[in-house]
């Protein structure tokens, strides 16, 4: 149970741990402890990390009820492709000076698109859950 979940968890854990990297080198390199120092490059490393921290969680949970209740696994696929490409997409717009505001706009979009279906799905599979169990 959750093997589709755990597969797109799994991808999206390698790419948190790439974008933490980012900001751990360029603190270990302007030896930055707390904060962003002023640094605007860090900054922005840090917001690409935050953001992606802030939208994932939710989005796997959504995507983990919706297997638990046997949405149909090339929906789940599409989701979380959908959902790892937006975040991709994301994280290389606003790491680029200037900011590539393409990417940036398609990966929230992409984003929140996911979270949207994800959210409709889950709601329709549970309404119809307890139809069928009155």
């Amino acid at each position: 149970m959750f093997a589709i979940t755990s597969f797109y968890a799994a991808l999206l854990a390698l790419l948190f741990i790439y974008l933490c990297r980012n900001v751990i080198v360029y603190r270990r390199s302007h030896r930055i402890a707390i904060g962003d120092d002023g640094q605007p490059e860090l900054l922005r490393r840090m917001r690409v990390q935050a953001n992606f921290a802030e939208y994932t969680p939710l989005a796997l949970l959504l995507l983990a009820f919706a297997e638990s209740q046997s949405l149909m696994p090339w929906l789940l696929h599409i989701l979380g492709v959908a959902f790892l490409i937006g975040r991709i997409l994301h994280a290389f717009g606003v790491s680029r000076t200037p900011e590539t505001y393409v990417f940036r706009t398609s990966g929230m979009a992409l984003t929140f698109t996911v979270l949207g279906v994800a959210a409709a799905a889950n709601l329709a599979l549970a309404v119809s859950g307890m139809l069928t169990s009155v």
